[in-house]
């Protein structure tokens, strides 16, 4: 490929196969074929502030320099993906309806896992039913842990914040709740401390061990297992079946499912879609 990233040429096949190597080696995630559109417009911007003037050039630092800012940068560019206030509702009203009231009875601690947090929609969406349920049932958990992991350090440190502009609660948020769970300033909208204190952010990449989780009564890990290969679902699909308590639940998107990947699980059949149980 010659002259600019961004320009109209188009980007040799030998240096995408290259990158697309390396995106799977360090993540994990599939490109598949004819994605040169993709990774242009992701990456054209990052490129041109480092000087860097080919995908083969990039290529070569990202080897040289894992860890490098750039190196994180790239990875944060290719894995950032649309989320949304409960998406969904099904996996939500499952939480509430039956899992919280089954721990409620059996054990009074509650283990989450949001395996790809984003941008924190889904771990804070969590958070608020489990606030709710607890209030709307005057009932107590003795520990609420929440444990929200994505690949991406810049998503993540957003999640930290817990500030939203308005756009981003339009995706989901009705106004009872925004006025119940959200204090506004400067046209910014900042979730309230109680939902905020029962979730952990950290960096985490499904390539890696989970043994320093610990364990879960269920797994959120929504469309995330579309971007891996048959192997790395199957994988991946397997740690997690270990990672959860007995009879515990795994949640995915709803294109997702574990046919031909996974046979550690039992399909529970929901109003509008499905959750996976641990066997026994």
């Amino acid at each position: 490929m010659s002259g600019d990233f961004g320009s109209k040429n188009v980007i040799d096949q030998q240096e995408y196969d290259a990158f697309c190597h390396f995106l799977a080696t360090a993540c994990g995630i599939i490109l598949g074929e004819n994605k040169q559109y993709l990774v242009s417009s992701r990456l054209d911007s990052l490129m041109k502030a480092n000087g860097i003037v080919s995908l083969a050039a990039l290529v070569q630092n990202l080897k040289e320099y894992p860890g490098s800012k750039i190196y994180i940068a790239v990875v944060d560019a290719m894995t950032t993906n649309e989320t949304s206030w409960f998406r969904d509702s099904y996996p939500y009203g499952f939480l509430y309806e039956q899992l919280l009231p089954d721990v409620v009875d059996k054990h009074k601690n509650l283990r989450i896992w949001s395996a790809a947090a984003s941008s924190g929609q889904e771990p804070y969406s969590i958070s608020i039913i489990v606030d709710e349920f607890l209030e709307n049932r005057r009932l107590s958990l003795t520990s609420v842990n929440i444990v929200a992991t994505d690949i991406s350090q810049s998503v993540l440190s957003s999640a930290k914040e817990g500030v939203f502009p308005q756009s981003s609660l339009d995706r989901g948020m009705s106004q009872a709740r925004i006025a119940h769970y959200f204090d506004e300033k400067d046209s910014l909208w900042r979730i309230k401390d109680e939902i905020k204190r029962r979730i952990t952010f950290r960096e985490f990449n499904l390539l890696g061990s989970f043994s320093a989780l610990g364990k879960f009564d269920i797994i959120f890990c929504r469309n995330v297992l579309i971007y891996f290969s048959s192997d790395t679902k199957k994988d991946i699909l397997a740690r997690i079946a270990g990672a959860l308590n007995p009879l515990g639940y795994l949640v995915l998107g709803g294109s997702e499912s574990i046919a031909n990947y996974s046979d550690s699980f039992n399909i529970v059949r929901l109003k509008n879609g499905l959750v996976y149980q641990l066997k026994e």
